[in-house]
């Protein structure tokens, strides 16, 4: 096949050429980046909290009423839930995985000044029943005793004597491997001991640097809003997550369960943390699969303007001996060579793109395996899109179209 016919025929027809290579090109950059997005997002909604997250109920809870004190209540309110039939263990805390909200602060090796450096943990509270309850895994150390669990007021730092702290944590801290039993600092003048390791447990919220950080403090913490997580055994999760309403309302009726997020699977949980994410990604993915199929028609639309345009030049080669295959061969190399420029042009736009928004957004740098993924898809779909106008372009005879001649 002649190359130079080819430029020449696309050089008489300009603006065709022109616009379809830039749809092309512009298709190419934006899916390119939506692609990378939608993958980004994928990978953001199937991270691993470090949780056993089956048969894990959570529960949203407000205490109303005029007293101050609410640990009684609290350990009352525990207890109840942990005699409840299929519950295997539960605890009360301030926060957990996937709740969206919580508390962190700097722990440090020294009890120097606040302003140096150290390493952002958030803090989770709970008790003995906290590691088994979240199905995590200790790697070194032990667990609290009951005896070290204390309570702790509103104005007062959450700073325990012992601490269990996720090995992110250990290793920032301590990167020989020598944290268990090591002394730290949360707040000035207050030292607490590592007494054990977890392998992984990730912070209430999706969007921070420091997602493995973790500290679980043996507290409670006095205040009127409190969660408590539960366990239940195998097979038992929607009995306990239909009555556990009813078995707190009935120690008492002095606090507010939100309708929506009130009582909740983990499953709910992880679902409502990540629906930003996964909506994202469904718009990416639709706005990809639009502009594939605008390009797409584009091209089967000059496509066929061409063929009908050129009858008389296609029967023209037939009458002189150009076979059907030649004719196909014509217009898919045509084609090819339009979505070429296209794609070349894409490449740099689609990188500009993603430098743009790496700079303005923060967002990742765009990986070359997309750019790569979308060269290929539009490359082929500009082939696929041309070969319905190219073989009907290949069947033209001779005769019907040298009638007007």
């Amino acid at each position: 096949m002649q190359i130079r016919p080819i430029l020449a025929a696309l050089r008489r027809h300009k603006a065709g050429t022109i616009l379809i290579a830039l749809q092309i090109a512009l298709t190419l950059a934006i899916v390119c980046n939506a692609l990378f997005i939608v993958h980004d997002r994928i990978d953001r909604v199937n991270r691993l909290t470090g949780m056993d997250e089956r048969n894990v109920v959570t529960v949203q809870n407000r205490y109303v009423g005029s007293t101050t004190q609410f640990i009684p209540q609290m350990k009352t309110d525990v207890q109840a839930i942990r005699s409840m039939p299929g519950v295997e263990s539960a605890y009360v805390t301030n926060a957990f995985p996937l709740r969206r909200g919580g508390w962190s602060t700097s722990v440090q090796r020294t009890d120097q000044d606040r302003k140096g450096e150290g390493v952002q943990s958030a803090l989770y509270f709970g008790d003995e029943q906290t590691l088994k309850t979240l199905g995590v895994r200790l790697i070194a150390g032990r667990n609290f005793t009951p005896a070290e669990v204390r309570s702790f007021e509103l104005q007062e730092s959450p700073a325990p004597a012992q601490v269990i702290v996720t090995k992110a944590v250990a290793d920032k801290l301590f990167p020989d491997g020598d944290a268990l039993g090591k002394v730290v600092y949360y707040y000035k003048g207050k030292p607490s001991t590592i007494i054990g390791i977890v392998d992984k447990l990730t912070v209430p919220w999706i969007d921070v640097d420091f997602m493995d950080n973790v500290t679980i403090m043996p507290l409670l913490h006095n205040s009127t809003y409190q969660f408590f997580v539960v366990r239940t055994k195998p097979g038992q999760q929607d009995a306990v997550f239909k009555s556990i309403a009813n078995t707190l309302y009935g120690t008492s009726r002095m606090r507010v369960l939100p309708d929506k997020t009130g009582v909740r699977t983990f499953e709910m949980v992880r679902s409502k943390a990540y629906e930003a994410d996964r909506g994202m990604a469904i718009l990416m993915t639709i706005v990809s699969g639009v502009l594939l199929l605008i390009t797409a028609a584009g091209i089967v639309g000059l496509s066929s303007f061409w063929v009908g345009q050129r009858r008389k030049q296609i029967g023209v080669r037939r009458a002189l001996g150009a076979k059907r295959s030649d004719i196909l061969s014509y217009f898919l190399t045509e084609n090819f060579l339009i979505a070429l420029g296209g794609v070349v042009l894409g490449v740099i736009l689609a990188v500009g793109m993603s430098q743009w928004m790496f700079t303005h957004f923060e967002m990742k740098r765009l990986s070359l395996t997309y750019v790569a993924a979308g060269v290929a898809i539009l490359l082929s779909l500009g082939q696929l899109a041309v070969l319905a106008p190219a073989m009907k372009a290949s069947r033209v005879s001779p005769v019907e179209a040298t009638r007007s001649v």
